[in-house]
């Protein structure tokens, strides 16, 4: 018996070997939903949009994270700050900021492009929904909750700092007397429906 017929003997045999060591196994059983999956610590799950830890927003509305895409998921329109209606600490702020989930590959690229870290991942998983609809989610969606010592955006910049002193870690907390301006473009709307 020559070598070739030897092998073309043994191969299948040990693929058999394989399915039946598979066999006798334990089977690995999960039981979600009712026992909620632990997931890694560096898992790719649902975005989220950071602030700063005075409530500013850390998304400055430069687009990399859609460049970067290669789902095509990620819109984002910028818009100018001013001093009556500042969102973030810089120039500008993403005004429109949606994530179409029914797109994303959760490949987390636009992590990698984000210059300002104002996008990150979560652990949330659980992203099937019944709608097309649902599954695009809008800055306000994304946005991190605020915390006990933030004030909801738009508000002034921190006093006696600029922009450069936010992404140095400089500013830890909004400062005392800090109140949520009115965004000037909710005074119009305000204005047509009282008119």
């Amino acid at each position: 018996m020559s070598e070739d017929s030897e092998s073309a003997f043994q191969n299948p045999v040990a693929g058999f070997g394989v399915t039946f060591k598979a066999m006798f196994k334990k089977r690995l059983t999960e039981q979600y939903p009712e026992q909620e999956k632990v997931t890694a610590p560096r898992f790719h799950g649902r975005h989220q949009l950071n602030r700063h830890p005075d409530g500013l927003e850390k998304c400055v509305g430069c687009e990399l994270c859609a460049w970067a895409c290669p789902a095509d998921a990620i819109y984002v329109e910028g818009a100018d700050n001013t001093e009556e209606e500042r969102y973030s600490p810089g120039e500008r702020y993403g005004r429109v900021y949606q994530i179409n989930y029914a797109r994303c590959i959760l490949c987390g690229l636009c992590i990698e492009a984000c210059p300002t870290r104002a996008l990150t991942m979560t652990n949330e998983f659980e992203l099937a929904d019944s709608s097309r609809e649902n599954l695009i989610y809008t800055k306000e969606q994304l946005l991190a909750g605020l915390e006990e010592t933030m004030v909801d955006s738009p508000h002034a910049i921190y006093p006696g700092m600029d922009e450069s002193d936010y992404y140095r870690g400089l500013v830890t907390e909004a400062a005392p007397g800090t109140v949520q301006q009115i965004p000037v473009s909710k005074e119009k709307k305000d204005e047509e429906v009282d008119a």
